[in-house]
């Protein structure tokens, strides 16, 4: 099934930055016009008009993964509109009408001049045919958003599906902290090979996703920092033993180029890293990721040997910072590692971004190891971390901040620190993801610009709205190869 919402020209004006910044829209809906029906649905966002002359342009694509929606009151459903795609070529559906077979015509005609629609199977079916012969770049795109609607499930009963799972957290975590939309990894396939990153599995855009992006792409970069040091994307490097994939996601300014690596088979994977570097300030973050149980009363890790030699070793970590020596560089402590107990909800369909958990300093689960609270049953009866046994810690929202803002992380680090942390930590048995996020400025420029982003209201409507004045219609040049099907 295929859902129409046709709404005024006025208000798609009104949401257009919006869309553009979250990628997302939310649309209260009658529950009796809701489908049975509860497999995601392609949805077509059209320009509502009931005149026969007016076009009825096709403006954005998306999907709704739950048709059902979340209840609100006795008679309306909130349905939430993700993965929204501006529709690369125009496309006007009044005389679109006429691409689709006589039978459908009436319903798909209704719905332009309606407000919320659901196409039955077989109209679906025609107007999805009809949609994917106007132009080879849309039939891309439907197809994508096809395959980002109902991404493999990841099994729980699968050791590779577990190290899939802890290394899409991780590199989610990263898009978030670099402010790009988590919906960019909902195209996923289980890899053939188990022992590959959860990037060999992601199914690319079919061009570098809003054509805003064509106009805000820095012209700087020819290629990404992983490339440039020799590491192949998809299959091992010449000479060395490791894994790589590598992607490169743009949005609203912000370049963020990732590489997963693996350097071991995914049974003797020890767990899932996050790390983050931002360029300008030559500063990273290290997240190492650790499961505990989804039900409420169980989220928590007995603390054995092997966490406690993971910890020294991040110790090691954190001795690849200085000590400041500008503005920039300050931080609110020395402390640029993180242990994250992180757990996924049994009834989770598809979340919006990082697995919930809490993130704990290493040196203060030091000092939590050494307390009364984290040993139940006494000192000689072993030590317990997580829920239940820890009152004070970071979640999602306050871990972000804080590295959005440059107040946590280490100095002076360079790129070649970075690559050398990321093989060292993948042949320890780490899945590891490296997030980079590049400097397009000086460091006080970007230091000045990311204070604005993250603290000026309405910071990336401005940025959406100055890049739409002079976005073009098609895809740029390099956008196809880069992101290409």
């Amino acid at each position: 099934m295929v859902y129409v919402i046709a709404l005024s020209a006025r208000e798609l004006e009104r949401i257009d930055t919006d869309l553009r910044v979250k990628q997302s829209f939310t649309k209260t809906v009658a529950v009796a016009a809701l489908p049975e029906d509860r497999t995601p649905q392609i949805t077509l966002l059209v320009t509502r008009s009931s005149a026969d002359h007016a076009a009825c342009p096709l403006v954005w694509l998306g999907v709704v993964r739950r048709p059902r929606g979340e209840k609100v009151a006795a008679v309306d459903a909130r349905i939430t509109v993700d993965l929204v795609r501006e529709c690369p070529v125009p496309v006007q559906m009044r005389p679109f009408l006429n691409e689709v077979p006589p039978h459908v015509r009436p319903a798909l005609a209704s719905a332009l001049s309606g407000e919320v629609a659901v196409l039955d199977d077989e109209h679906s079916a025609h107007v999805l045919s009809a949609l994917s012969r106007q132009h080879d770049l849309l039939r891309r795109t439907l197809e994508f958003l096809g395959t980002a609607a109902e991404p493999d499930p990841f099994d729980a009963r699968r050791d590779e599906d577990l190290a899939w799972q802890e290394q899409h957290d991780m590199t989610r975590l990263g898009l978030s902290i670099g402010n790009i939309p988590p919906s960019r990894l909902a195209a996923w396939r289980r890899p053939n090979d188990p022992d590959a990153p959860f990037l060999a599995g992601l199914i690319s855009e079919p061009y570098e996703q809003g054509l805003i992006e064509h106009d805000a792409r820095h012209p700087g970069f020819d290629t990404d920092v992983f490339t440039e040091a020799g590491w192949a994307s998809e299959g091992l490097t010449t000479g060395v033993s490791f894994r790589c994939d590598i992607h490169v996601f743009e949005h609203l300014g912000s370049r963020i180029e990732v590489a997963n690596i693996n350097a071991t088979p995914v049974e003797a994977r020890l767990g899932a890293d996050l790390i983050y570097y931002h360029e300008a300030t030559q500063s990273f973050v290290l997240v190492q990721a650790k499961r505990v149980p989804p039900t409420a009363d169980t989220r928590w890790i007995y603390v054995d040997d092997r966490l406690l030699g993971q910890l020294d070793r991040l110790d090691q970590v954190a001795a690849l910072s200085r000590p400041p020596h500008a503005p920039h560089e300050w931080r609110l402590g020395t402390d640029p590692c993180f242990v994250k107990l992180a757990y996924w909800p049994m009834d989770e369909i598809v979340a919006p971004g990082p697995a919930p958990g809490m993130y704990l300093p290493v040196p203060y689960v030091r000092m939590l190891l050494d307390d009364e609270t984290t040993h139940p049953h006494g000192f000689d009866g072993g030590s317990r971390l997580g829920y239940g046994y820890v009152d004070r810690y970071l979640g999602n929202t306050e871990f972000t901040a804080l590295v959005k803002n440059g107040l946590v992380g280490t100095v002076g680090t360079t790129l070649d620190d970075l690559r050398t942390l990321g093989l060292r930590r993948a042949e320890e048995g780490m899945a590891v993801s490296l997030v980079v996020e590049r400097a397009t400025a000086s460091p006080r420029e970007t230091v000045k610009e990311r204070h604005k982003r993250n603290h000026a209201r309405g910071y990336d409507k401005n940025l959406a709205k100055n890049a739409r004045r002079t976005q073009s219609r098609e895809p740029g040049d390099g956008q196809e190869p880069l992101f290409g099907a």
